[in-house]
């Protein structure tokens, strides 16, 4: 493979990925499923992927619409089994440590997707206003503010004294 090659520039992003999963799903598991996915129909789709354009946020749009496809698909099952007198599979209790970071990712994970998403991708993953507006596919602006309310709600819940009192004009009460 050349270096060039689109399939050679897939390898070093999978560490990229999987850390974006993490953020978009609870679960180790969840979030490598995510992953595996992503990338089967990125290879699937290759021929799409134009020369000279940001693999990274290809990616990352695949990833995201494979996350949001399987929630769709979830919830339709759920209302599927509530519909047929079913219950709905039970959550198994965590095994994980209560600690800092734990208390964080529940903040995390208690966020709305969207702003959770947002915030990911500008914070997390170092990307762009830009690069992330192209990713969810709204405007720069729509990202800027996603991300504010994400960091005004995470900073009331772990209330830490003046970052809360940063005002946003795009917030809504």
């Amino acid at each position: 493979m050349q270096p060039d090659d689109p399939r050679a520039m897939l390898l070093p992003l999978i560490a990229d990925l999987r850390a974006y999963a993490r953020f978009l799903a609870p679960q180790r598991a969840e979030a490598d499923d995510l992953v595996q996915e992503a990338l089967v129909r990125a290879l699937a789709s290759l021929a799409q992927f134009r020369a000279g354009s940001n693999m990274r946020a290809w990616l990352f749009v695949i990833l995201r619409n494979v996350f949001y496809e399987q929630a769709r698909r979830q919830r339709h099952e759920l209302a599927a089994l509530r519909q047929a007198g079913a219950d709905p599979p039970a959550a198994g209790p965590s095994q994980e440590a209560r600690s800092d970071l734990a208390d964080l990712q529940s903040h995390l994970f208690a966020l709305p997707p969207l702003l959770r998403e947002a915030l990911v991708l500008v914070g997390a993953q170092g990307m762009s206003y830009e690069d992330a507006a192209a990713i969810c596919d709204v405007p720069v602006g729509t990202v800027k503010a996603r991300v504010s309310r994400a960091r005004r709600r995470l900073a009331g819940v772990l209330a830490r004294p003046g970052v809360q009192d940063a005002t946003d004009p795009h917030e809504q009460h």
